[in-house]
Formats: structure tokens, sequence, C-alpha cells
């Protein structure tokens, strides 16, 4: 549950569940997270981030009306799409799978390579794609200027017409609520010796120690936002360069953000390129030491689990990192 000062009470359902923003609640997240810093240019309120959850399930921002962010970040799949890649208009397929959105809020830098500095910047990005949603931002603009319900909204919560940094701001807002947190593990941490089973407990174990996991996977959404190269993807004829596209720098080749483990047990398949199917298929790639190229991470190396502990790792992660009260959110009624 998310709570935010300074609010008109208001309630956004969710399936199952409902999240309430009230006026005399100090901020609050998840048991295990840190507070959100918030840009000081996009304050949240709880009209905005409701403006911002109905852009994200409108297919309307596509040039077809068929695709929307939700589309390929759908709450139903661990806000990716279960799919090896992402696909936009007209059935385009791309060469990455779609990144989860679960606690993008704590990132600082979006997209697989880190080519948006925030997730205003990272709204736009998929809009204009042009096999993902193939709508340039003046015809998005126009075409959500004719809906009364929108005029209405930007009206109240930005105080302009419909505008690009208003459909950014509003749908960045919403995105930093997809928040997940408060689950066994964090219990765990905090006294609950049951809240985790022996068998996850022998795999926490592994992850923080002889499993290496957590030399990437650092912090409380278990993620360091950092970019690795890990060796996926990098034994084809014209391997994804990732970082390297922005940074321009060779060391970063092949190199793509560490993603959280929150709730990934939901978000397969794995890997920037979704090459992996299951938890166990990337223990067991992460066991034999990965695929060796010339910017392989130290940090990957052969770990000589045995099969009892890659079944613990497993586990943990399955286990561990699910949270009971997962952002399984609705799609809103559309203006």
């Amino acid at each position: 549950m998310l709570q935010f000062a300074r609010w008109s009470a208001l309630t956004i359902c969710v399936a199952g569940a409902s999240a309430v923003f009230s006026a005399d609640k100090a901020p609050t997240v998840p048991l295990g997270l840190p507070a959100i810093a918030w840009p000081e240019d996009n304050q949240p309120s709880a009209a905005k981030i409701e403006l911002g959850k109905q852009l994200y399930f409108d297919p309307r921002l596509s040039k077809d009306n068929t695709v929307s962010c939700a589309s390929c970040h759908d709450p139903k799949k661990g806000f990716s799409n279960g799919e090896r890649f992402a696909t936009g208009v007209g059935g385009q397929v791309g060469g990455r799978s779609a990144p989860s959105v679960i606690n993008a809020a704590y990132y600082n830098q979006q997209f697989w390579d880190g080519r948006a500095k925030s997730l205003e910047d990272q709204a736009l990005g998929p809009i204009q794609n042009p096999i993902e949603m193939a709508l340039s931002l003046e015809d998005a603009v126009a075409k959500l200027s004719k809906i009364e319900g929108y005029r209405t909204q930007f009206k109240a919560v930005f105080g302009t017409d419909v505008n690009k940094e208003g459909i950014a701001k509003a749908i960045a807002a919403y995105e930093r609520t997809v928040v997940s947190g408060n689950a066994p593990y964090d219990k765990f941490k905090a006294g609950d010796e049951k809240a985790l089973s022996a068998k996850a407990q022998r795999g926490m174990k592994l992850f923080f120690g002889k499993g290496h996991c957590s030399a990437c996977h650092s912090g409380p959404s278990f993620s360091d936002g950092s970019y690795h190269n890990v060796g996926v993807g990098m034994a084809a004829d014209k391997p994804d360069v990732g970082r390297e596209s922005i940074s321009k720098l060779e060391g970063d080749r092949g190199s793509f953000k560490t993603p959280t483990l929150r709730e990934i047990a939901r978000t397969g398949p794995y890997m920037h390129d979704g090459s992996l199917k299951t938890l166990e298929e990337v223990v067991d790639y992460y066991n034999k030491g990965g695929t060796a190229n010339d910017w392989l991470d130290e940090e990957i190396y052969t770990l000589k689990l045995t099969d009892e502990e890659k079944s613990d790792l497993v586990t943990f992660l399955k286990e561990g990192l699910a949270s009971p009260d997962y952002p399984n959110h609705a799609a809103p009624k559309l203006p």
C-alpha cells in the first residue's frame, strides 16, 4: 500500500485489493523498500496517478489503437509480456524482451541499455518507436485532445491542454506506484523466522554466498542498477552490443542492466533476449559460468553448485521474493 500526504482522500481499486491515498497519512512504501524519490517537477497526486494509469492502459496511444503500455508490461505477467520479445503494432517483434516495470521507480536509468534517464523520458519512447506503438507525439497529443475526459483531467492535474510533457509525467507517476516489497524475505529479515521455508533459507544463504548472485542483484530491489556482460547472446554472429550503443565505450559491449529479482517468478522468459525460459535454466546458465567472451564480467565464473543447491536457490527466488501484496492492477475505465 502506498500513501501520500496532502492528497484528497481517494481509493484507486486494483484486482483483489485497493491502494488508499489519504490526506492525513505520511508517505509509506512496502516493507523492505526505501522511500521513492519523486522528481521536484513531478510530485505525486492521486489524480495524476489515476490519469497516468488510464494512459498506461489506453491502446489509443498507438497508431492502430491496438497496443498500450500494458500490452508489453502486463500486470498479469509480472509487468512484462510473458513472451521472448516485445511485440508492437502490426505484430512487429523487437529484438529484446520487455523489462518489468516493477520497482522501476528505483532505477536512475531505464531500458535494458539505460538510454532513458528517467521514467518520464522512458514513457515517451515506446509511443514513438516505429515497431512498438508507432505514433508521433504530435499525433498522440492530437488524439487525446479529442477526448473530453482527457482534456478535463489534464486541466485539473496540470492546468494545461493535453501535451507530451503531461503524458510523460502522468505515466511516470503511475509507474512509480508499481512496487513490490513485503515479501517473505523481508519478513524473515524483520525477525519472522517462519516466513521462509528451510529450503528457501538455504537458497538465501547461497544467494548471498556461494551462488554469488548478490554481486549484481544487490540492494532493496535486488538490482545494482548497473550494466553487466554475463555472456548472453555473445555467441551470435552479430551480438546485441547493449550498453555500448549508448555509452560508446567498448568496455560496455554486451552489457545490460541488472533487472530486479522482486516477483521474478512472474516475469519469464529471462535475460535481455528472453532466451532462458525458466529460473532453473537461468541458475544452470550462471552455474556454468555464462558464455565466454572478451568482455565477460569478472563476477561471472563457474559456481560448482550441486543439484540440491541449485534447487534451493530457485526456491528462494520463487518463494522468498514473491509478495502477497503483488500489484495486480486491473485496467481502469477509460475516458
